[in-house]
């Protein structure tokens, strides 16, 4: 019986997120909240590069940037380039930042870090809790995390 029990837990929780995405009028996902964790750079440029293509198809964005990411937002940071687009990853994040992107650092970063607000990418903020829970649940935003 407590095995059933467990079962039935478990498909609830799989069928809960497996529930399609609810989406706007159209039926497609308004856009996307990204979480960047992972400080490798190859990592933080495919979120920046797949963020850049989804603005580009005229989908909101929101970055989030936690742990070693939030060394992206830092503005003496170290580039790594990428070929063939011969770009870094803060060189699209500025971009974004430039096209309107919301893009904040977690509010640990900078206590647990030697940078201030001062060190920060022009446009990059420090993050609310509240309010990224808010729009974590807003509908038609698909969450990605890297």
């Amino acid at each position: 019986m407590r095995r059933i029990k467990h079962v039935s837990v478990l498909l609830g929780m799989l069928m809960m997120f497996a529930m399609p995405l609810k989406a706007d009028a159209s039926g497609e996902a308004k856009g996307l909240f990204v979480i960047v964790t992972s400080g490798e750079a190859q990592t933080q440029m495919m979120a920046m590069m797949l963020s850049s293509k989804t603005i580009e198809q005229k989908k909101s964005v929101q970055v989030l940037l936690c742990g070693p990411a939030g060394e992206l937002a830092l503005k003496n940071s170290e580039q790594v380039m990428f070929k063939p687009l011969d770009k870094s990853p803060q060189m699209l994040l500025k971009n974004l930042i430039s096209k309107g992107v919301v893009v904040e650092v977690c509010p640990l970063f900078l206590p647990n870090s030697e940078a201030t607000k001062a060190d920060l990418v022009d446009g990059v903020t420090v993050a609310k809790p509240p309010v990224v829970a808010k729009k974590l649940r807003e509908e038609g935003i698909k969450l990605l995390t890297y």
